[in-house]
């Protein structure tokens, strides 16, 4: 996606104008424009020159955006921005509106002091003015026709932008002030020349009527209203860039690098890759680089949002605008410029705020024909109390109040400044979210597919128990284990010699000489240590090399099926014993699980594992369902039946997750995972923690609700506040409205908008107190393979009367899978209706946890 910044946009009509342009353009095949970052982005192949030409054709300007900074061809640091056609991410995100405003706003405010003084002061409470001007009517209003004039030259940009839009046949906002305020103005003219006429024909009443129907005061006040409006509105859209803003600050500016011996420091830019840089003790990590020399706590929390440092020492990687805590580290530099993270954070970030939502197409539609519907309804309003016999000041009143009530703008901001706070609040807690689109609609998720290896296990195998066989301890097997698992790279061998580096440090540090090593087909591995030979292997390996004990044997095969690897030691054709390894998973993805639950959210776990593994693993992650034995063209296929209950998230971090990411309706990437990956998925979580995909979800949902609450307020404040203008209320109530209080009223729209949207700013991502289950537009009755509901009915012994009963009811309908329990003490059953087929393992060890027995299960 190719970016721009667009010049002189007032409200969401022009963006609508910009957009509908630059789409008819050929060879552009998607263009989203952000009236709130004042940005473009444009997909499709059309060249550079001709989507400029057309944002001017619709008389706007336009420059492409460029990155930071550039490097020529000599290697030095060249700024963007040196041609008029390109503009930087910083020259989009300085706030040089409000300052601008600022200083219009104070200088028309002190010309309508003066203006107020002589139109309402004198005239209304009797002020007192200068002697020349005590009576003299006409000169009075040649002074507040002049003072007005003042005032409007300074707030011409108004008259400029409206005027310009109406004649490109695309009225916006600028234009209904434009119209509002010269239409007061051209009339109290009028009136001040009818007055001078009055003088001369000595009519003093005349006089005195024509001076009450001056509209100076209104004309220069909606001006100096509405700038007010647009102050607080730019300072408040300042505010919501703040995530981009505050992420470009953290990228250091030099490095120090080593070349040719000596050590230079350079502007970061110069940094190639390959480059040897060095970091000391409490210095940012200048560029993406790979440890080569040292070791030190790095903290990541600028990119992840962890505030706890992590340890990297020799072959580890660093990330730029990570902060060194405590060692030195000499590395080399693998991605530098554009390619870093945090460029690529700030890029993503970037990209969601120039998308649009699905949600905000409802008020682009409404604002492509708002302010031309708001002409038409004025010009009817002036007409109707015409007609109705008013005067023409007490019609053009009500012409001119619904000009300047009207906001475009409350409509045309309601959703990119939600969008653009809620992916701030995302990056700021790890959760980069590419797009706008996908931001609204994970929280609209109804099924969550879980990969297993990476996501919801560690990745990494564990030891997880450790069996003695009679005779020996627990040193005599772990030494002996250790002594040829050492010289192996199997990864279940790694799991054993973590565990003793970590835990026994005096058998790691202990001198082995293994002779006769090998690795033996059939899973297994022997070695001679001294005068023993050492073997070990899988339970069916070592079964047929020693004699494995009848209680051995049935350790091994339970730990076998609790999805564990059992592997069995021996010392001279004796069992020493036996040590479970397994991927274990993560401390939170019980937690994260649980936290999908509670937001109506059906959770599935995808694996190429085998099935016994599989459903091992996910009764420890309490999850619906458990899909085994799937290649990762089958997740893609099991992503496509899912998507057939509802809409489905696919978390992931392999390559291959990256054909089921795609496939998904959104897919969510752990941070730690492969490039591919990442770059396949529309959420990227940095944190690579699970509890961040329920987090997400809730993020999502908070962005939503506020936009919904921007939409209402927006649509609301419109609908009353047009018929009040017009004089609707007026035959019943006797309601009406000034113009003045009419531009405060517009101003203040917009601003509501926003600062509602600034809220999110204090929403808690990982706070789950509040979830609430969102109600799903699919069928509930049915599981994600589309199946019916199932019953099963559970054989209890124990049960001896009512309280036994509510004790197993509870205990099964805490289960997810379980929608209603029917338990009987007196014919000993359970009926359980599923919303989703559970192993059977998974109903027996809630009900046997209450100390009754499972007999059965039908």
């Amino acid at each position: 996606m190719k970016q721009y910044i667009v010049t002189g946009m007032s409200c969401a009509a022009c963006s609508s104008r910009v957009e509908k342009a630059v789409s008819k353009v050929e060879g552009v095949e998607n263009c989203s424009v952000s009236l709130l970052t004042n940005s473009m982005g444009v997909e499709g192949t059309a060249s550079d020159e001709a989507v400029i030409k057309a944002v001017e054709d619709a008389g706007y300007g336009a420059s492409l955006k460029t990155s930071h900074t550039a490097l020529d061809k000599s290697g030095t640091s060249q700024k963007s921005g040196s041609q008029g056609m390109y503009a930087s991410q910083d020259d989009m995100l300085k706030d040089r509106v409000t300052p601008v405003l600022k200083k219009r706003l104070i200088t028309s405010v002190g010309f309508l002091i003066v203006l107020m003084y002589i139109s309402m002061g004198h005239m209304m409470w009797g002020w007192p003015l200068p002697s020349i001007l005590e009576g003299n009517h006409v000169a009075m209003g040649l002074i507040q026709m002049l003072l007005t004039i003042i005032i409007m030259v300074i707030n011409q940009k108004f008259f400029i932008s409206g005027f310009r839009g109406l004649l490109h046949k695309a009225p916006n906002m600028d234009t209904l002030v434009a119209l509002g305020s010269g239409a007061a103005f051209v009339y109290s003219t009028y009136a001040l020349f009818a007055m001078t006429d009055a003088q001369v024909r000595m009519d003093m009443d005349g006089v005195m009527h024509y001076m009450h129907e001056f509209y100076f005061e209104s004309a220069a006040m909606i001006l100096t209203l509405i700038t007010v409006g647009k102050m607080l509105e730019a300072h408040s859209k300042g505010k919501t860039t703040d995530a981009i803003k505050s992420l470009m600050k953290l990228a250091p500016k030099t490095a120090n690098i080593i070349r040719d011996g000596s050590e230079l420091n350079v502007p970061v830019e110069n940094v190639k890759k390959g480059d040897i840089f060095i970091v000391r003790p409490g210095e940012n990590i200048p560029v993406d680089g790979i440890v080569v020399e040292g070791s030190s706590a790095v903290n990541e929390a600028a990119l992840t949002g962890e505030s706890i440092p992590v340890d990297k020492s020799a072959g580890d990687n660093v990330s730029a605008a990570t902060l060194n805590q405590s060692g030195f580290l000499k590395c080399e530099a693998s991605r530098v410029g554009e390619d870093t993270t945090l460029s690529q954070i700030i890029q993503m970030v970037s990209d969601a705020a120039a998308t649009k939502a699905p949600i905000a197409k409802i008020a682009d539609r409404v604002s492509g024909v708002f302010v031309p519907a708001v002409i038409t309804i004025a010009l009817i309003t002036i007409a109707v109390w015409l007609i109705a016999g008013q005067s023409v000041g007490f019609a053009l009143a009500r012409g001119i109040s619904v000009l300047v009530i009207s906001c475009p703008c409350a409509l045309g901001l309601a959703t990119p400044v939600a969008i653009m706070v809620g992916n701030g609040m995302g990056a700021k807690n790890g959760m980069m979210f590419k797009t706008a689109s996908s931001l609204e609609e994970t929280g609209k998720i109804d099924i969550v597919a879980l990969d297993k290896t990476g996501t919801i296990t560690s990745g990494e195998p564990k030891v997880t128990d450790i069996i003695c066989a009679d005779g020996f301890g627990k040193n005599d097997l772990l030494e002996n284990a250790y002594s040829i698992e050492m010289l192996s790279e199997h990864p279940l061998a790694k799991a054993v010699t973590g565990y003793v580096k970590d835990n026994k440090r005096d058998i790691f540090n202990k001198k082995y000489n293994i002779t006769e090593f090998q690795a033996l087909a059939g899973n297994g591995l022997s070695g001679i240590n001294g005068e023993d030979k050492i073997t070990g292997g899988s339970l069916k390996f070592m079964s047929n090399t020693v004699n494995v004990p009848k209680e051995m044997d049935k350790k091994a095969q339970e730990l076998a099926e609790q999805g564990k690897t059992p592997l069995l030691f021996a010392k001279n054709d004796k069992l020493l014993g036996i040590i479970a390894v397994a991927d274990v998973i993560k401390e939170e993805s019980g937690q994260a699980v649980k936290e999908l639950h509670d937001m109506g959210v059906r959770v599935v776990m995808l694996t190429g594992d085998n099935e016994r593994t599989a459903k091992a693993i996910g009764r420890q992650a309490g999850v619906d369902e458990v899909i085994a034995g799937v290649l990762p063209d089958g997740k893609e296929a099991v992503i496509r039946k899912l998507k057939e209950s509802g809409k489905v998230a696919m978390v992931g971090d392999g390559i291959n997750d990256a054909p089921a990411l795609t496939r998904a309706d959104i897919g969510i990437a752990i941070g730690a995972g492969t490039d591919i990956a990442i770059d396949a998925a529309d959420i990227v979580l940095m944190k690579s923690r699970l509890t961040d995909v329920s987090a997400a979800i809730r993020l999502s949902r908070a962005t939503l609700r506020n936009i919904h609450e921007n939409l209402f307020w927006a649509f609301f404040y419109n609908i009353i506040g047009i018929p009040l203008a017009a004089g609707v209320w007026i035959p019943l109530f006797g309601w009406t409205l000034n113009p003045m209080f009419g531009a405060a009223a517009m101003s203040l729209s917009s601003f509501c908008v926003v600062t509602n949207a600034l809220r999110l700013n204090l929403f808690k991502v990982y706070d789950a107190s509040h979830d609430r289950k969102r109600v799903k537009k699919h069928d509930n009755n049915k599981n994600s393979k589309g199946e019916k509901n199932m019953e099963k009915t559970l054989n209890i012994e124990g049960m001896m009367c009512g309280h036994c009963e509510a004790r197993v009811k509870k205990a099964l309908e805490a289960l997810a899978q379980v929608d209603e329990a029917v338990v009987s003490h007196e014919s000993g059953t359970a009926v359980v209706k599923l919303n989703v087929d559970v192993d059977n393992a998974v109903l027996k060890e809630a009900v046997e946890a209450q100390d009754y027995k499972v007999t059965g299960i039908n």
